[in-house]
This record gives structure tokens, sequence and C-alpha cells, in this order.
């Protein structure tokens, strides 16, 4: 799978840096073509010379060191990568790639390139959980870079907790996994939506929910990512806008419905992932209410459910629907699933620390005509989104295969 792909790998200073060595290797037996480039800190803990011999290619070292005088090294090793892997990954060097500095080779070549960028961070526990280093990580994956989760484990520095740099065997499997994913969702159309729908009381109240959208921008960002062609129609939510996706932003239940409604028919793949209002106001008031003695009754009525609809409407297409619970999971899934005629359905119970709404991470179990058909532990939201596209895409490859039959 790796054979003949050029694969720069960036190594910066920390004690994890005798990993890449063992990386570069398994990277090189793969038949992928490496190229290193270290930081200066990263040469206290490992020599260049092990990784020019592990790579058969130059070690780079400083952005002023040119071997070759007809092309500028930085730019010509941006150029030419299929892929970037920086591995381990410093908060030194996160902070850098975050706020686009480029004061070594490194840090410049990551500026010159387009490719995918894999980043396998290692360092301290507190140092992995500051906030400074969450929010540059986020930063980050929010401009599509990929993040390989260290381990848990015996540090260095004597501390026990998270920040020990995957394994080199992990590693490679992430890059093969990368390559194989990258395009199997090209030419395909993807509609996502994501949010809490807003149902107005008045001009300065409303209706909704704790859904921040933060799952339905994963997976569109996933999407994108795999070479699909994404439209994403966002109610409510706390997420910035995402490169290569197109967001449609709305506001009612309504809204969203005639949104992906007039969508529906140009699109392969829809996944529902929005937290949708049940009900609305009969009543909207077109000034602000005013408080009185006695009591409040506002009178709701059904919204039309979106799900349901498209799973009425559906020629062809693949429809996955999700299901926040806080009791009997697997009934209330697999009932949404076969009522509402969807190919999957994703359940997570958002009483469980980890798994609700306004974090990052999720538990999820996702469940298919014949049940349960896989089970995610507490993963980051963006694993949940990779995990649930590589099962859609193999379920409709299947289903492709067995048409054909």
């Amino acid at each position: 799978m790796l054979k003949g792909k050029t694969i720069v790998l960036g190594v910066s200073g920390g004690i994890a840096a005798y990993k890449a060595a063992s990386l570069c290797s398994k990277l090189v037996q793969a038949g992928a073509n490496v190229h290193v480039i270290m930081t200066e800190s990263a040469t206290k803990f490992i020599t260049p010379l092990t990784l020019q011999t592990l790579s058969r290619n130059p070690v780079y070292l400083d952005t002023f060191d040119e071997f070759n005088p007809s092309v500028v090294s930085h730019i010509d090793l941006a150029d030419r990568a299929d892929l970037v892997v920086i591995a381990p990954a410093t908060a030194n060097i996160l902070a850098k790639m975050a706020h686009g500095l480029a004061d070594d080779m490194l840090s410049t070549t990551l500026l010159a390139a387009t490719a995918q960028v894999l980043v396998a961070p290692a360092m301290n526990v507190h140092m992995y959980a500051h906030p400074a280093v969450e929010h540059n990580m986020e930063l980050l994956a929010q401009r599509g870079v990929r993040f390989i989760e260290p381990g848990t484990g015996q540090l260095a520095c004597g501390y026990v907790g998270k920040g020990r740099l995957a394994e080199p065997e992990d590693i490679v499997h992430a890059v093969e996994q990368w390559f194989a994913s990258s395009n199997e969702l090209a030419g395909k159309r993807i509609l996502v939506t994501a949010g809490g729908t807003v149902e107005r009381l008045d001009p300065v109240r409303y209706l909704t929910n704790d859904s921040s959208g933060k799952m339905g921008f994963a997976i569109a960002e996933a999407a994108a990512n795999r070479g699909a062609e994404v439209t994403l129609i966002a109610a409510r939510n706390t997420v910035e806008t995402l490169e290569g996706v197109q967001i449609i932003q709305v506001e009612t239940a309504e809204e969203m419905l005639q949104a992906v409604l007039s969508r529906f028919e140009q699109t392969d793949i829809v996944i529902k992932a929005a937290a949708v209002a049940d009900y609305r106001p009969v009543v909207r008031a077109s000034t602000k209410m005013k408080k009185n003695d006695g009591h409040l009754v506002i009178e709701l009525e059904r919204t039309t459910d979106i799900l349901q609809t498209l799973g009425e409407m559906k020629k062809g297409q693949f429809l996955v629907g999700f299901a926040a619970e806080t009791e009997q999971v697997e009934h209330y899934a697999m009932d949404k699933l076969r009522r509402k005629h969807c190919d999957l359905v994703v359940a997570n119970d958002v009483s469980v620390e980890g798994a609700g709404f306004n974090v990052d991470t999720n538990i999820v179990k996702v469940f298919g005509e014949e049940g349960l058909v896989e089970t995610m532990p507490l993963l980051q939201k963006r694993e949940v989104a990779n995990l649930l596209l590589s099962l859609v895409a193999q379920r409709m490859t299947l289903a492709a295969k067995e048409a054909d039959e």
C-alpha cells in the first residue's frame, strides 16, 4: 500500500524521538520513500546518521542546508510529499504549526506543504492536558490535520498517564489506513446535519437543546478528508467553519427540513447528526412577551420528523440516523432504525460521562438491520467520525457487489 509513496517524517525534540528510528525503518520496509526532517532538539536524542541510514536519504536539519542547488529544499520536499507524519510531535512544534511560525526546517516545510499531515503527539501528561496545547490541537484539527492518539502508561518523566507516543507499528497502521481511506468516498455527495434547532417563542426567547454540533461537524470534516463532496446543514452550534465543506446555516426544524429535502435527490449519503426539535410553539409572538402574575401556558405542536421523511422517500441513498438516549439504548435505537428505514443508527447514552453534549468525546454503539454492528469506547468525536465513515463505505461497497451478482 505504501509502495512508491513519498512520506516526509518530521521528528521533533522529545525523548520519544528514539522511536522515530523504528518508525522510519517500518515505513521504508513497507515501500515508502521516506525523507526525514529533524529539529535541532531532536538531534539531542537521536543522531541524524541513524535516520539517514534507515531512510537511505539525506536528513534535513537546517533550512539553509541545500543539498541540491536546482531546488529549494523545503519547497521541494513539501511539493513531493504524499503525506507528512510528525512523530513525535512536541508541544512546541504543535504551537508552531497552530500559529504559523517558520523558524526551522520542519516548521517552514509544514507551512509549504499541501499534503495531509498526520501528527503523533508525545509529552508529559500535564502538558498534553494543558489548555494551550488542547487549543492548538483543536485549531489544527479544524484545518484538517489528523492526530494519532498518544498511549497511556509510564512516561519517561516518571508520571503515569496519557502522553506516550503511539507505537511505531500503530503509526504505520494509521498511515496505511489514511492512504486506504483518503479517496474511498471520492465522487460521493454527502449531506450531514448538525447542531440543535431553535424554535422561537418571541424575538428573544426560544426552545432548543444541548447539542453543540461537534459530532456532525466531525463527520463532515472526515467525509471531506476522504474525498467526498460534503454539504453540512447546521443549526445552532459551537464549532467554527470547516475548510472544503459547504455549510448551510438554518435555525428551525422546518428550515432544516426544507434545506435537506431540496438536496436529497442529488445526495448519495445522508447522516442526520443534528438534534432536531420534536415540538414548536403554535404561536410565535412578534414582540417580547411580558411576564404577569399568573402562569404561562405555551401550546406546542409536532414538527415534521425529518429522518422518517427521508426514510420513506429514499431511493438508493444510504441513511444514517442518530439516537441520543438516557435508557434502553439498544431498544430505542433498533426501533428508530426500523420505523424510519435507516441503514444505520448511531446511538449513545448521553447520561454517561464523556458521551453527552458539549464535549469532544463520545461513546457510541452502531446498529444495523441485523442488530449491534459495532461498539466504540470513549473516543474523540473525530475518531468516532472516521470509524463511522469507514463502516458506511464498507457497507455501501458490499451492497454494490451484491447488486452486481
